[in-house]
């Protein structure tokens, strides 16, 4: 195995491990319904952003949970990997805003991190392809 092989086995180990958490986490969220998802939204409050926050919910849930499936195929990656990281970012603002303690918003900026550096590396070369006619 070549080293860019290698390579290319990291990045999908990380997708795959990643993309089952946030299906997971992501799971509840989505299938909460109206209320959940207004909940949800209330997060972008912090950014000054107080219109329809159950849009602002059902999109987060949707990047946890159908960030999550698209991050384990390699489909629409770096659509996906945005979703990811401006939830993850405002996650982590919202609790940084609310005085939260480091290890309280931790996780969520981690994360955000994560899905910055994938914006730059990519899917790597193991993904689903999508192809239209032959």
């Amino acid at each position: 195995m070549k080293a860019l092989d290698n390579k290319d086995l990291g990045i999908l180990i990380f997708r795959i491990g990643i993309g089952i958490a946030f299906m997971i986490h992501g799971f509840p969220k989505i299938t909460g319904g109206p209320e959940k998802w207004e909940a949800l939204g209330q997060a972008v409050s912090h950014l000054g952003i107080t219109f329809y926050p159950v849009f602002w919910g059902f999109m987060a849930a949707l990047a946890e949970f159908g960030g999550g499936i698209l991050l384990i195929t390699g489909l629409f990656f770096r659509t996906a990997i945005t979703g990811l990281f401006i939830t993850m970012f405002v996650a982590a603002f919202m609790k940084f805003s609310k005085g939260m303690e480091f290890k309280e918003y931790a996780h969520a900026m981690e994360m955000a991190i994560v899905f910055l550096g994938f914006l730059f590396i990519g899917a790597g070369k193991y993904k689903l392809k999508v192809g239209i006619g032959k």
